[in-house]
């Protein structure tokens, strides 16, 4: 196996095209041909995390948040960031971070944190958009039936909880070679008329490489007509956050003992009780302040997340109840998901969890 063996693998759990724009995800350091010797997994990649990766023979650490967020202009150690990236080359390690594409990803980060906290009825919070894309070609009507196979069997035509969707039209296609063509129908300077079946199919964005491959291996064309366009569907599979419900309600105070219980903290920062049940809850790790009307507008009676200001606390504005849990804290399970997912796809060696706390925060 080698590390882009391993990524393949991350990337069917969360595709790296689905990461925000501002993010620093995928391969950050190391050669993507390198057999590997073992993984690490982690939440941050610090330098005793190296150390761990080193002592334990793992020439690979899948890190959560990326080591390298900001352009580096030298590397000469003089802070944390350098001196992790010069301590992994010099040990040929590589360095993988997943960040935003994992806490997109259905099954991600936001879905540990339900589970964690046994809500059910689980949906996709802030659904992203322009992530579906939509496929329009044209071939020979006696072939149209095998290329419609081969795009299904590629990934398009999924909607939903329906696969095998395409829209086709009959009609005819004309065109005429000059002398450098080699049509496969008709000849070469001669107008050529051929009964055709217009497929229309969407497929995922991160597939698109996938599904024009397959178009041209499949398609007899030697030109093949096709157009891709971006639909402004929001994809109910992807998205920041995620909103739940309890079996049970329960009142406030012991919805912030479940809290402090579940996700392993001391101390939850929260708004101002409203003395009402807390039954729909909304969640997103790591900073959230950006979705807490996301969180009220879907009608959300708690709203977990991190990294909340002053001003923040405001705008629960008495219709719901805010809770800071901390960054480390809502996200601390995330190692502990992908190494399970790992080693389900693994099973030759050893995934293992990084020891290290890595929170730089810290309570008195």
């Amino acid at each position: 196996m080698i590390i882009q063996d391993v990524i393949n693998h991350l990337e069917a759990l969360a595709p790296l095209a689905y990461a925000e724009d501002f993010d620093n995800v995928g391969l950050l350091v190391g050669n993507k041909y390198n057999k590997v010797t073992g993984i690490l997994v982690t939440l941050d990649t610090l330098e005793a995390v190296v150390d761990e990766a080193i002592e334990a023979n793992c020439n690979m650490i899948v890190s959560f948040h990326p080591i390298i967020f900001k352009g580096l202009k030298k590397i000469t150690g003089k802070n944390y960031v350098e001196r992790v990236v010069l301590k992994a080359i010099k040990h040929d390690i590589a360095i993988f971070s997943i960040h935003t594409a994992l806490d997109n990803s259905q099954h991600g980060v936001n879905d540990m944190i339900c589970n964690q906290l046994q809500l059910t009825n689980k949906h996709i919070l802030i659904p992203q958009s322009a992530t579906i894309k939509k496929l329009t070609t044209y071939v020979p009507k006696k072939e149209a039936d095998q290329l419609r196979t081969a795009l299904f069997n590629a990934g398009a035509g999924n909607i939903g909880n329906y696969s095998n969707c395409s829209f086709n039209v009959e009609g005819q296609g004309t065109y005429k070679g000059n002398e450098d063509a080699n049509p496969t129908l008709g000849k070469k300077g001669e107008n050529h008329t051929e009964n055709e079946t217009k497929i229309t199919v969407t497929f995922a964005k991160h597939q698109q490489n996938n599904i024009l491959s397959t178009l041209f291996k499949t398609h007899s064309y030697e030109e093949v007509a096709y157009e891709i366009t971006s639909i402004e569907n929001k994809n109910q599979n992807i998205g920041m956050g995620m909103i739940g419900e309890f079996a049970q309600s329960m009142d406030e105070s012991q919805f912030l003992n479940h809290l402090k219980t579940k996700m392993n903290t001391k101390c939850v920062r929260h708004s101002a009780l409203l003395n009402k049940n807390i039954k729909r809850v909304a969640v997103l790790g790591g900073s959230g302040s950006f979705a807490i009307n996301a969180a009220k507008s879907a009608g959300a009676d708690a709203f977990i997340t991190a990294d909340l200001k002053y001003h923040d606390f405001f705008s629960a504005e008495n219709t719901i109840l805010l809770a800071d849990i901390g960054h480390y804290e809502s996200e601390q399970y995330t190692k502990n998901l992908l190494v399970a997912y790992l080693t389900k796809k693994i099973t030759n060696f050893a995934i293992i969890l990084s020891k290290i706390n890595t929170n730089p925060v810290k309570y008195f």
